[in-house]
């Protein structure tokens, strides 16, 4: 392999690790200081201006606190749950263009790498992350636990279905798995003002999308792997420390990722007006990326402060009786009108 690509590669990996690592903190005091004020309340004020700083100092008390291992854990998996959960959820990124091609070298500096097939890769990482969840609660020997490692592998595995139904929409409008010709599908306009977003055409698609993602991420409503007043805390309920801030990197890791998706699959990535210089005309595609996303996130935390919790029947039923016919009903429309567009 061309040593100088290996390099640069490991470099925008570093740089995309720590962004995101960033990004998930301050998320944890975006949510808090968003909820707060729909609770008419103040939220993280002491440490730091306008509490910056909360993140930072959650950070030294996780690595702090006393790291206890259960007597009767499988110790093994125990230990390997909350490791498989984060690098689940970081690998979706490896595959994700946060902006246009830019090459430096003769390398993109905006994307890691662009398969081909990085749907299915996204698809197919993101599955993996049920794993990590489910032997969490198996290997602590808690009823708690296994009762929350349960509901997230019958909840994940039920909604994933139809999150891969809502997206083969866009892979039909497309006819690509790569994400970059996703977004470059995008370009352009109707009329000259109404931008060629796929969330106009797809917006069956995209309520199935989103609903799924939210349910993917164990998020209020659906959060009933983690339901405090019947679970303690789910499947993390036996972790402390460092291995409990890991599953709470993996939950806003993947809060992150799917809105990233979001955006790359309905939204147009990171199209938006372009002027100035050079140099502004580089960084404003990604500021239009970044503006989207934390649309997403902020959706994420008024759902939070604003719906309760469902029962578990009622959230199964939802996905199994309402959104999966729904996602499949969009599937079927959507090939219906390429075919009468294009072979009528």
């Amino acid at each position: 392999m061309d040593l100088p690509f290996l390099l640069y590669t490991l470099l925008k990996i570093v740089v995309v690790v720590f962004a995101l690592l960033t990004a998930v903190a301050y998320t944890v005091w975006f949510e808090r200081k968003v909820v707060a004020h729909m609770q008419s309340r103040w939220g993280p004020t002491r440490v730091g201006p306008y509490g910056l700083l909360q993140p930072l100092a959650d950070v030294i008390k996780l690595i702090t606190k006393e790291d206890i291992t259960p007597s009767g854990v499988f110790r093994l998996v125990y230990l390997a749950a909350p490791c498989l959960a984060v690098i689940t959820a970081l690998l979706v990124f490896a595959v994700i263009p946060f902006g246009p091609r830019t090459e430096m070298g003769g390398i993109d500096i905006f994307q890691i790498t662009d398969l081909d097939i990085g749907l299915l890769f996204i698809l197919s990482v993101s599955s993996m992350g049920v794993y990590g969840i489910a032997l969490a609660g198996w290997s602590s020997n808690s009823k708690y636990s296994l009762l929350g490692g349960l509901r997230s592998s019958a909840q994940m595995i039920s909604y994933e279905l139809a999150m891969g139904l809502s997206i083969v929409g866009v892979v039909l409008l497309t006819g690509s798995l790569s994400l970059r010709q996703v977004v470059d599908n995008q370009s352009g306009s109707w009329w000259g003002i109404i931008p060629h977003w796929n969330v106009i055409p797809q917006f069956i698609g995209f309520f199935c999308y989103f609903v799924s993602a939210i349910a993917e991420t164990n998020r209020l409503p659906f959060d009933l792997p983690e339901a405090e007043t019947e679970l303690v805390a789910g499947y993390h309920t036996e972790y402390s420390s460092m291995r409990f801030a890991m599953f709470f990197l993996a939950e806003y890791t993947n809060m992150t990722a799917v809105s990233c998706v979001a955006t790359v699959l309905y939204f147009g990535g990171w199209s938006g007006p372009v002027f100035g210089p050079e140099a502004l005309q580089t960084v404003l595609p990604l500021l239009w990326f970044f503006l989207k996303v934390l649309a997403f996130l902020f959706v994420y935390v008024w759902i939070r402060g604003t719906l309760p919790r469902f029962r578990y029947d009622q959230l199964m039923a939802f996905g199994w009786k309402f959104l999966l016919p729904l996602a499949l009903a969009n599937m079927v429309l959507t090939s219906f009108v390429q075919a009468v567009r294009y072979g009528g």
